[in-house]
Protein backbone atom coordinates (compact mmCIF):
# COMPACT_ATOMS: atom_id res chain seq x y z
CA UNK A 1 0.00 0.00 0.00
CA UNK A 2 2.44 2.79 -0.93
CA UNK A 3 -0.19 4.89 -3.03
CA UNK A 4 -0.37 8.30 -1.66
CA UNK A 5 -4.63 7.50 -2.55
CA UNK A 6 -6.63 4.70 -2.53
CA UNK A 7 -10.01 3.79 -4.40
CA UNK A 8 -11.64 0.34 -2.90
CA UNK A 9 -15.58 -0.17 -3.87
CA UNK A 10 -17.23 -3.24 -2.21
CA UNK A 11 -19.89 -5.08 -3.74
CA UNK A 12 -21.98 -7.82 -3.68
CA UNK A 13 -25.34 -8.98 -2.99
CA UNK A 14 -27.76 -7.20 -0.61
CA UNK A 15 -27.08 -8.73 2.51
CA UNK A 16 -23.37 -9.96 1.88
CA UNK A 17 -22.29 -8.28 4.49
CA UNK A 18 -20.91 -4.81 2.93
CA UNK A 19 -21.32 -1.90 5.33
CA UNK A 20 -20.15 -4.16 7.92
CA UNK A 21 -17.02 -4.95 6.14
CA UNK A 22 -16.44 -1.25 5.04
CA UNK A 23 -17.01 -0.37 8.61
CA UNK A 24 -14.40 -2.68 9.90
CA UNK A 25 -11.66 -2.43 7.17
CA UNK A 26 -12.24 1.84 7.90
CA UNK A 27 -10.79 0.32 11.52
CA UNK A 28 -8.00 -1.84 10.12
CA UNK A 29 -6.97 1.23 7.39
CA UNK A 30 -6.76 4.03 9.95
CA UNK A 31 -3.26 3.81 10.65
CA UNK A 32 -1.93 4.30 6.71
CA UNK A 33 -4.80 6.67 5.59
CA UNK A 34 -7.24 9.13 6.51
CA UNK A 35 -10.68 7.18 5.92
CA UNK A 36 -13.36 8.39 4.17
CA UNK A 37 -16.57 5.97 3.76
CA UNK A 38 -19.18 6.78 0.97
CA UNK A 39 -21.85 4.75 -0.46
CA UNK A 40 -24.12 4.73 -3.80
CA UNK A 41 -26.30 5.64 -4.48
CA UNK A 42 -25.66 8.98 -2.09
CA UNK A 43 -28.69 10.51 -1.10
CA UNK A 44 -26.94 14.22 -0.93
CA UNK A 45 -25.75 13.71 -4.34
CA UNK A 46 -27.53 14.78 -7.88
CA UNK A 47 -30.85 12.43 -7.84
CA UNK A 48 -30.04 10.88 -4.84
CA UNK A 49 -34.20 11.24 -3.03
CA UNK A 50 -35.17 10.35 -6.47
CA UNK A 51 -33.27 6.98 -6.63
CA UNK A 52 -34.09 6.53 -3.13
CA UNK A 53 -37.72 6.71 -3.77
CA UNK A 54 -37.43 4.67 -6.57
CA UNK A 55 -35.63 1.61 -4.55
CA UNK A 56 -38.08 2.29 -1.47
CA UNK A 57 -40.88 1.80 -4.53
CA UNK A 58 -42.44 5.14 -3.43
CA UNK A 59 -41.89 5.71 -7.09
CA UNK A 60 -43.32 3.12 -9.14
CA UNK A 61 -43.44 4.67 -12.30
CA UNK A 62 -40.54 4.84 -14.08
CA UNK A 63 -37.83 3.49 -16.94
CA UNK A 64 -34.86 1.61 -16.36
CA UNK A 65 -33.24 4.17 -18.71
CA UNK A 66 -34.47 7.13 -16.67
CA UNK A 67 -32.92 5.22 -13.60
CA UNK A 68 -29.52 4.54 -14.98
CA UNK A 69 -29.27 8.03 -16.09
CA UNK A 70 -29.81 8.95 -12.39
CA UNK A 71 -27.31 6.92 -11.10
CA UNK A 72 -24.77 8.10 -13.22
CA UNK A 73 -25.17 11.52 -12.65
CA UNK A 74 -25.60 10.71 -8.68
CA UNK A 75 -22.24 8.90 -9.66
CA UNK A 76 -20.41 11.91 -11.79
CA UNK A 77 -21.49 14.29 -8.76
CA UNK A 78 -19.86 12.40 -6.39
CA UNK A 79 -17.06 12.05 -7.85
CA UNK A 80 -17.08 15.85 -8.44
CA UNK A 81 -18.13 16.94 -4.69
CA UNK A 82 -16.62 14.04 -2.79
CA UNK A 83 -14.21 11.36 -4.40
CA UNK A 84 -11.65 13.08 -6.68
CA UNK A 85 -11.39 16.41 -3.48
CA UNK A 86 -10.58 13.93 -1.15
CA UNK A 87 -8.53 11.66 -3.06
CA UNK A 88 -6.85 14.31 -4.12
CA UNK A 89 -5.68 16.23 -1.24
CA UNK A 90 -2.38 16.47 0.29
CA UNK A 91 -1.63 13.18 2.40
CA UNK A 92 -2.07 9.45 2.31
CA UNK A 93 -5.97 9.21 1.61
CA UNK A 94 -8.69 6.41 1.31
CA UNK A 95 -12.28 6.34 -0.04
CA UNK A 96 -14.02 3.07 0.99
CA UNK A 97 -17.25 3.00 -0.87
CA UNK A 98 -20.38 0.79 -0.73
CA UNK A 99 -21.73 0.12 -4.34
CA UNK A 100 -20.56 1.63 -7.66
CA UNK A 101 -21.05 1.18 -11.13
CA UNK A 102 -20.64 -2.66 -11.40
CA UNK A 103 -24.26 -2.38 -9.11
CA UNK A 104 -25.19 -0.41 -12.06
CA UNK A 105 -24.51 -2.66 -14.83
CA UNK A 106 -26.09 -5.67 -12.81
CA UNK A 107 -28.99 -3.71 -11.54
CA UNK A 108 -29.87 -1.13 -14.75
CA UNK A 109 -29.56 -3.21 -17.65
CA UNK A 110 -32.14 -5.04 -19.19
CA UNK A 111 -33.24 -6.12 -22.39
CA UNK A 112 -32.40 -3.06 -25.16
CA UNK A 113 -30.26 -1.49 -22.35
CA UNK A 114 -27.50 -3.88 -21.65
CA UNK A 115 -24.07 -3.40 -20.09
CA UNK A 116 -22.56 -1.82 -22.92
CA UNK A 117 -25.35 0.86 -22.92
CA UNK A 118 -25.26 1.43 -18.89
CA UNK A 119 -20.89 1.43 -19.01
CA UNK A 120 -20.97 4.15 -21.64
CA UNK A 121 -23.43 6.21 -19.28
CA UNK A 122 -20.54 5.58 -16.94
CA UNK A 123 -17.63 6.07 -19.06
CA UNK A 124 -16.32 9.68 -16.64
CA UNK A 125 -16.45 7.56 -13.74
CA UNK A 126 -13.44 7.52 -11.65
CA UNK A 127 -11.82 3.68 -12.03
CA UNK A 128 -11.55 2.20 -8.37
CA UNK A 129 -8.19 1.37 -7.67
CA UNK A 130 -10.03 -2.08 -6.31
CA UNK A 131 -13.70 -3.61 -6.65
CA UNK A 132 -13.46 -6.07 -3.54
CA UNK A 133 -17.00 -8.41 -4.57
CA UNK A 134 -18.00 -9.85 -1.50
CA UNK A 135 -19.34 -13.95 -2.69
CA UNK A 136 -21.52 -15.44 -0.14
CA UNK A 137 -24.65 -17.71 -0.75
CA UNK A 138 -28.18 -16.85 -1.43
CA UNK A 139 -29.39 -18.28 2.23
CA UNK A 140 -26.65 -16.23 4.15
CA UNK A 141 -28.01 -13.34 2.34
CA UNK A 142 -31.56 -13.73 2.75
CA UNK A 143 -30.43 -14.77 6.66
CA UNK A 144 -28.71 -11.33 7.16
CA UNK A 145 -31.33 -8.93 5.83
CA UNK A 146 -33.89 -10.99 7.89
CA UNK A 147 -31.82 -9.29 11.06
CA UNK A 148 -32.51 -5.91 9.31
CA UNK A 149 -36.18 -5.90 10.35
CA UNK A 150 -36.83 -3.66 6.99
CA UNK A 151 -38.82 -3.84 4.18
CA UNK A 152 -37.00 -5.13 1.12
CA UNK A 153 -35.75 -2.35 -1.76
CA UNK A 154 -36.87 -2.63 -5.25
CA UNK A 155 -33.99 -5.01 -6.35
CA UNK A 156 -33.79 -7.49 -3.24
CA UNK A 157 -36.02 -10.17 -4.80
CA UNK A 158 -34.19 -12.52 -6.76
CA UNK A 159 -31.20 -12.83 -5.52
CA UNK A 160 -30.16 -16.02 -7.33
CA UNK A 161 -30.57 -13.66 -10.60
CA UNK A 162 -28.87 -10.90 -9.42
CA UNK A 163 -25.97 -13.56 -8.96
CA UNK A 164 -25.88 -14.55 -12.76
CA UNK A 165 -25.87 -10.67 -13.27
CA UNK A 166 -22.90 -9.85 -10.92
CA UNK A 167 -20.50 -12.37 -12.85
CA UNK A 168 -21.44 -11.97 -15.78
CA UNK A 169 -20.94 -8.05 -15.28
CA UNK A 170 -17.88 -8.63 -13.61
CA UNK A 171 -16.28 -10.86 -16.38
CA UNK A 172 -17.63 -8.30 -18.89
CA UNK A 173 -15.61 -5.15 -16.88
CA UNK A 174 -12.76 -7.31 -16.50
CA UNK A 175 -12.35 -7.65 -20.33
CA UNK A 176 -13.83 -3.97 -21.15
CA UNK A 177 -12.54 -1.58 -18.95
CA UNK A 178 -9.83 -3.59 -17.32
CA UNK A 179 -11.35 -3.33 -13.92
CA UNK A 180 -9.40 -4.28 -10.75
CA UNK A 181 -11.66 -7.28 -9.04
CA UNK A 182 -10.96 -9.42 -6.54
CA UNK A 183 -13.28 -11.91 -5.65
CA UNK A 184 -13.82 -11.73 -1.48
CA UNK A 185 -15.41 -15.43 0.42
CA UNK A 186 -17.77 -13.51 2.75
CA UNK A 187 -19.07 -16.38 3.99
CA UNK A 188 -16.86 -16.17 7.33
CA UNK A 189 -17.03 -13.28 10.15
CA UNK A 190 -16.80 -10.20 9.12
CA UNK A 191 -12.57 -10.15 10.50
CA UNK A 192 -12.22 -13.16 8.38
CA UNK A 193 -13.63 -11.29 5.33
CA UNK A 194 -11.44 -7.72 5.72
CA UNK A 195 -8.31 -10.03 6.67
CA UNK A 196 -8.96 -10.80 3.19
CA UNK A 197 -9.01 -7.37 1.88
CA UNK A 198 -6.17 -6.65 3.64
CA UNK A 199 -4.18 -9.54 2.67
CA UNK A 200 -4.16 -8.40 -0.70
CA UNK A 201 -3.79 -4.58 -0.66
CA UNK A 202 -0.63 -5.93 1.06
CA UNK A 203 0.52 -8.48 -1.03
Amino acid sequence: MSKKSLFIVIEGLDGAGKTTASELLEKKLKKKFKIKRSYEPNNDMVGGMYIRSVLTKKIKQFSHRTLALSFAANRLDHRDRLINPWLERVGDRAIICDRYYLSSLVYQSKDGFGFKEVLKLNEEARKPDVIFFLNVSNEVCYQRMKGRNQAKELFEENLEEDRKKFFKAIQYLRRWNRDNIVEIDASGTPEETVQQMLDWLNS
